[in-house]
């Protein structure tokens, strides 16, 4: 059962975590007190093309030889165990496992040069918030998130809408979180609470609105599988009868809570304590509103429609962030994760990647891109694409690869983006970028200047001082009309 995911809380803005939690009663839902008072308007105005971002974050890694940047040429050590076939873009190269996606590339663009040194998983924070990893505790794997990390871009989108809210009247205010995260926390399958999805110096306040589906017993795995409605249930957490937290048990604790008002006026009638009120009473009021529990049931789709998506968790996924961005969310990651012995990150063989990870990817990203057309979100949400980085260019026995950060593709598509458009020449071993290098950093400004925010657009880190978002990015305004 997908339930919403909730996080401890840290208070990092002169309120001790206790005097929070003494103020706030039970931290309901995760929220905590939020850092900034308010955003400094110091960015350029940026005309949108977008109202939202569609993310597919394929964690794990695919190879850029394997999908769409193909050397047919290169040596047989290079160029892999499958064949290119013709696509509708000129120039592009695109493997035979992936026919839909070929026959519709006039739909989207494709960057062939995304490139960067952190070649290693811990790259999924460079490409979830455009920014290097900054050096922290992270355990003794080395992969989890820490309070000093840069934040995600949907975090940030969090954190400016949540801005503009408090300039508003309350009926005026979204009635839907802005940044939303499906079907898991990036690494939570793997016992891992991997960095790059989380709001970092932030503060948590800003965190995604997450969902949590377990995966079945170790001889199957419902990321490649089919799955069944009981694996998909799309509810919400602590609204069904038979959740783990009734909606009877969520009400007496809002009770609970509303009874340290008066005790909570007196303690500090600061806005800080107010602004983490705000949040807490927000929180209670969507994961109990008709509006998210519609949104999350996904039984409401047809079943052809939900065919077409695939009926394994990628595709059921995807489909769940149509129906996100449909809501109102305005910034939805779409995780394929690396569950355990299957996943992008294809060290050993080709096996499972020809099986299952690229008819899956063919299937689910083609049926989303024509779904969102036919309904005409296309045109108001960007859609991307990719890993956190590629495979190596030299293939193993098997045709597993390794880690290969250097040069690796994403593809774009909606607001405005020109469909067949193909950015970045890769060398004749897909090894190295020589022309057109693209950074994470700039794929961020890519990003937040499709959502009419400028890439110089400061906000204030957890020493206060005024941070640009994407300080540097360079937006690909080639790959738009």
């Amino acid at each position: 059962m997908l339930t919403i995911h909730g996080h401890p809380q840290t208070v990092c803005s002169g309120a001790t975590r206790r005097d929070v939690l003494r103020a706030g009663g039970a931290g309901l839902l995760g929220t905590s007190l939020p850092q900034l008072l308010a955003a400094e308007d110091a960015g350029l105005v940026v005309q949108p093309r977008a109202k939202s971002v569609l993310f597919l974050f394929l964690f794990g890694g695919p190879s850029q030889l394997e999908t769409f940047d193909m050397k047919p040429e290169a040596a047989t050590e290079i160029r892999g165990p499958f064949k290119p076939i013709a696509s509708r873009s000129p120039g592009l190269r695109i493997c035979e496992k992936l026919p839909k996606l070929a026959a519709m590339s006039d739909q989207y663009a494709v960057i062939r040069t995304i490139a960067h040194e952190q070649n290693d998983h811990n790259a999924a924070h460079y490409i979830q918030t455009g920014h290097p990893m900054p050096p922290a505790e992270r355990g003794p794997a080395r992969v989890n998130a820490a309070e000093n990390d840069w934040p995600a871009f949907g975090s940030v989108v969090e954190y400016l809408d949540q801005q503009r809210d408090r300039q508003r009247p309350l009926a005026e205010r979204r009635n839907f979180p802005s940044y939303v995260y499906l079907p898991n926390r990036l690494g939570h399958i793997q016992g891992y609470d991997r960095l790059g999805q989380y709001a970092g110096w932030l503060g948590r306040s800003y965190n995604a609105l997450a969902t949590k589906i377990s995966k079945r017993d170790a001889s199957d795995n419902p990321y490649f599988r089919d799955c069944t409605d009981d694996e998909l249930n799309f509810q919400i957490e602590g609204v069904q009868a038979q959740s783990e937290v009734s909606l009877d048990r969520l009400v007496r604790r809002e009770s609970l809570l509303t009874q340290f008002d008066a005790a909570r006026r007196e303690l500090d009638s600061s806005s800080r304590v107010q602004d983490f009120e705000d949040s807490r009473r927000r929180a209670f009021d969507l994961v109990t509103s008709d509006r998210m529990r519609t949104a999350f049931d996904i039984r409401q789709e047809n079943d052809a429609l939900r065919d077409r998506y695939g009926r394994h968790l990628f595709g059921q996924s995807a489909l769940m962030g149509r129906r996100m961005i449909e809501a109102g969310a305005r910034f939805v990651t779409v995780l394929w994760d690396c569950p355990d012995g299957y996943s992008w990150d294809s060290h050993l063989n080709s096996d499972d990647v020809r099986d299952h990870l690229l008819p899956g990817l063919d299937q689910t990203l083609s049926a989303l891109l024509e779904d969102m057309q036919d309904r005409g979100l296309l045109d108001e949400t960007l859609v991307v694409c990719l890993g956190e980085m590629g495979r190596t260019p030299r293939g193993k026995a098997g045709w597993g690869r390794d880690h290969w950060s250097y040069s690796f593709p994403a593809v774009l598509a909606g607001a405005g983006v020109r469909g067949g458009a193909v950015y970045g020449t890769s060398d004749k071993d897909a090894a190295y970028p020589i022309e057109g290098a693209v950074r994470p950093i700039d794929l961020g400004a890519t990003i937040f200047s499709a959502l009419g925010i400028s890439p110089e657009t400061r906000v204030h880190d957890a020493f206060g001082r005024p941070v640009p978002i994407m300080d540097g990015g360079r937006p690909l305004s080639a790959i738009f009309s």
